[in-house]
């Protein structure tokens, strides 16, 4: 499908996109997978606790069918057997009822995990327009293909529920020459009986559901190219500005580097493209240390700062290219420069004590 923009979605979620989404609720899930737990889960409790079961519900039975002669109906007594009969099913069929409760929640949490998002409660005012919930309702493409799925579903085990109780109408033609109890336990049989098969048709239905709601989400979540670029952008920097920022350190390291020159002791040139200043101070460092280096067009910035604050200039085409190879700025110089260097910087310390000789004659 193409977007607004006539781009096709054609790359995968990012795990930026697929989190989003977590947060906001919309999950790869089936619907189906619950249904087929609460349906196991209550034919197990059926078959675990249809002594209890039957048993309560005989004595019920009993005990109204033995006071029906004596009963004198008005408002008290019917509030009375409501009364009791509220009691009666909320005690007998809370521990079923708070199992499937137990087992819907882990259901849901086995197929997407536990991650509680504020973000998908928030009342929405799109929500409560009621022309796009019409709209949504009957005129969208998935409420249609869930539509077709409901009632295909419905159908399935409507025939398959008929068959199975068509059979249990013909035995129950029996239940007048039983006794209560007994027919309490043909009630419960019957239903254990329709909750296991229907279970196991549950089991291709939630196994099919599963695997479609897994292809429709990750349809749904597909990216154009454009969105990728965008996300990109957003989470790495837009290239424009990261550029930028880059430009304007690297003018922020060239003017502290520029700033270091007029203390250096030596600029070695080759002299036209490489540019290093040298400063050794034996009380702090081991060897000389490059307090700048450039090529080119900052090289000659160099050589034009060293000759303003009277710094030496000394050319020697090999080491000046061996020093900005080598070296970075803040570096001291390797052992296998420290001959050429000393030298040079012999050189230097020699021309300056012969101008102070001159200076003081």
């Amino acid at each position: 499908m193409a977007d607004l923009d006539g781009q096709e979605k054609t790359e995968q979620p990012t795990g930026k996109k697929l989190e989003e989404s977590r947060k906001e609720g919309k999950i790869a899930k089936s619907v189906e997978i619950n249904s087929f737990a609460v349906f196991a889960t209550g034919m197990l409790m059926v078959f675990l606790t249809q002594r209890f079961l039957s048993s309560r519900i005989s004595d019920f039975s009993m005990n109204i069918f033995k006071n029906l002669d004596v009963l004198n109906i008005n408002n008290n007594t019917l509030q009375s057997f409501a009364k009791d009969t509220l009691f009666f099913f909320l005690i007998t069929l809370a521990p079923v009822l708070g199992v499937l409760f137990l087992v819907s929640l882990v259901a849901n949490v086995a197929q997407v995990g536990f991650k509680f998002s504020g973000k998908a409660l928030r009342p929405k005012l799109s929500r409560f327009n009621p022309f796009n919930g019409i709209k949504k309702v009957f005129f969208s493409t998935g409420s249609l293909v869930e539509l077709a799925k409901s009632l295909i579903k419905l159908g399935v085990i409507g025939w398959f529920t008929y068959s199975i109780l068509s059979r249990f109408v013909v035995a129950s033609s029996m239940l007048v020459e039983l006794t209560i109890p007994e027919i309490v336990k043909f009630m419960v049989q019957s239903a254990f009986e329709l909750f296991w098969k229907i279970a196991l048709l549950y089991i291709i239905i939630a196994g099919l559901d599963l695997v479609f709601q897994k292809k429709k989400f990750k349809k749904e979540m597909m990216m154009t190219k454009q969105e990728v670029k965008e996300e990109n952008k957003q989470s790495e920097g837009d290239p424009l500005i990261k550029s930028r920022i880059k430009k304007l350190q690297y003018q922020a390291a060239r003017n502290r580097m520029m700033q270091s020159v007029p203390k250096a002791d030596v600029v070695i040139t080759n002299p036209t493209h490489y540019a290093v200043a040298l400063k050794y101070d034996g009380l702090k460092n081991a060897a000389p240390k490059v307090l700048a280096k450039g090529v080119d067009e900052l090289a000659q910035k160099i050589k034009q700062v060293a000759r303003e604050n009277n710094v030496p200039i000394h050319e020697d085409r090999e080491l000046a290219r061996a020093l900005y190879k080598i070296c970075d700025i803040g570096d001291e110089i390797p052992s296998s420069l420290f001959k050429a260097v000393a030298q040079v910087l012999a050189y230097i310390y020699q021309l300056k004590n012969n101008k102070k000789k001159k200076s003081i004659v």
